[in-house]
């Protein structure tokens, strides 16, 4: 099938890619490299169109060019301290943008599915696992903006029947992250030899989910049939604290590692816990996560001491 990837150069997008590309599917991608980068994704020139989704006409010409049988769209800001400071671009980006990849897509006759990178940021705080059929309540503009792209997805689907899902994002982590999120802050740390690092809040719980898994569950999704319009949990359905991730890096250098509190760094408003209940996702597809945390920071720690051997 011919799929389109918005935002697909991008870090969830570049183990999305190489999946779709290894079961023989026709990508392209739509991506403004803001993000992105276009190393990340081996896609020939011409499955290649640089343009911003706020950009209505571009993209909808590269839309009707393409003629996608599916459409991901992972196109987003997606750094919740960036979209504080930035609220009317990341809202313009993820809520306008939307409105200019789901009118596009209307146009399309062959469309037979269509799926939204959510986000775990639309759940309340909660001390427990989190499922769909929860209450909704983001705490942030980031979430809102999802939210609001979560309720134009459904409309869009009343309006074309075009199967619709929405795919809540708990946290990522793997190669090629683009944001400094807690992993890949650590990771530079640590990289640049230092073994006091400096971060933020330590107590909270996040549910770390690896990039390949999500494009494994990804793609199970995508062969879900006559689905209407749903909704999915995709994490890992485990919660470890800041703490509890140093500690994986620890033990695979083999080294100790100090934290030191940076005032700077610590978020006012905190959630003590995120944690994914993907029991749906798994009864519906039959996919299991395989790549555990230290697996996933032990790949991340091989590749780069694997690079500075190389230079």
């Amino acid at each position: 099938m011919i799929f389109l990837i918005t935002g697909g150069a991008g870090f969830i997008g570049s183990a999305i890619v190489p999946k779709l590309q290894s079961e023989n599917h026709d990508v392209f991608v739509y991506d403004n490299l803001s993000f992105g980068n276009r190393d990340f994704i081996n896609v020939t020139d011409d499955h290649f169109f640089l343009g911003d989704i706020r950009d209505a006409a571009a993209f909808s010409k590269a839309v009707q060019t393409i003629s996608p049988d599916i459409i991901i769209h992972l196109a987003a800001v997606h750094f919740i301290p960036y979209c504080n400071e930035h609220p009317f671009e990341s809202s313009d980006i993820n809520i306008r943008g939307t409105m200019n990849v789901l009118n596009a897509a209307k146009k399309l006759k062959n469309l037979t599915k269509i799926i939204f990178a959510s986000t775990a940021a639309v759940y309340p705080i909660s001390d427990f696992a989190v499922a769909e059929t929860d209450e909704v309540r983001p705490l942030d503009i980031y979430g809102l903006s999802k939210l609001a792209g979560e309720q134009l997805m459904q409309k869009f689907y009343l309006e074309t029947k075009i199967d619709t899902i929405c795919c809540r994002f708990f946290n990522a982590f793997g190669p090629n992250e683009t944001n400094p999120h807690l992993i890949p802050e650590i990771e530079k740390q640590i990289r640049k030899g230092n073994r006091t690092i400096a971060l933020g809040n330590l107590t909270p719980k996040r549910d770390f989910i690896h990039t390949h898994d999500m494009a494994n569950a990804m793609f199970a999704l995508i062969k879900l049939e006559n689905l209407g319009y749903d909704t999915f949990n995709l994490g890992r359905g485990i919660e470890y604290a800041v703490t509890e991730v140093v500690e994986e890096f620890e033990k695979i250098l083999n080294e100790k590692i100090v934290i030191e509190v940076d005032p700077a760094r610590v978020r006012k408003v905190e959630r003590m816990h995120l944690l994914a209940d993907v029991s749906k996702l798994k009864q519906r597809t039959g996919w299991e996560p395989k790549w555990s945390l230290n697996q996933g920071i032990k790949d991340l720690v091989d590749n780069w001491l694997e690079y500075e051997r190389q230079i």
